[in-house]
């Protein structure tokens, strides 16, 4: 099995808040040509971070590699967007397992469409598709126990972010961080 190098590659970043621009900022010492998809920013803040602003459907037409970094509560990665993609491609999800379809996902992945896929979480959590985890044994899934955050470092950062909240609550001010019910 041969891989790809990076810098030869056109990634796309699907959710361009924190988190997908420090995933960007990190590949642009590869050489990456960066690609986001986010409704909520407006196209001068995608640039100044070092990306090409761009649609969804787009950037899953063009992208070698795409990395979702959206918040959960809606499908955002169907069969109809997967058949989009190139063939060869790579798909990461480290956001929320809603986001994509994991039964298309399979399907594309079995057809031969998409060279691999990176989960680090689920559909049906904290239950993980067999059908995924065969695929995992045959080299063409990486499967991660919903753990992309733990680091001794970002759990410091959370048990901060919660120690301000609850502060600000106390001292009558809205909280930084909240989370409303949907």
């Amino acid at each position: 099995r041969r891989g790809r190098e990076l810098g030869a590659a056109t990634v796309g970043i699907v959710g361009f808040g924190r988190i997908g621009q420090g995933v960007a900022k990190r590949l642009s010492g590869f050489g990456c040509r960066i690609l986001a998809a986010d409704p909520f920013l407006p196209a001068e803040v995608v640039r100044a971070a070092g990306a090409v602003p761009t649609g969804l459907d787009e950037l899953f037409e063009t992208a070698d590699l795409i990395s979702l970094h959206a918040p959960g509560g809606q499908l955002l990665v169907d069969a109809g967007r997967l058949a989009r993609m190139r063939r060869g491609s790579v798909i990461v999800n480290t956001a929320r397992g809603d986001v994509i379809d994991e039964a298309a996902l399979i399907k594309s992945l079995r057809e031969g469409k998409l060279a691999g896929a990176g989960l680090d979480v689920f559909e049906n959590e904290p239950a993980v598709n067999p059908k995924l985890v065969k695929l995992a044994n045959e080299g063409k899934v990486v499967l991660l126990p919903h753990m992309s955050s733990a680091t001794i470092e970002g759990r410091i950062d959370m048990g901060d972010k919660v120690i301000i909240n609850i502060r600000t609550f106390i001292d009558g001010h809205r909280p930084p961080n909240r989370v409303l019910p949907g």
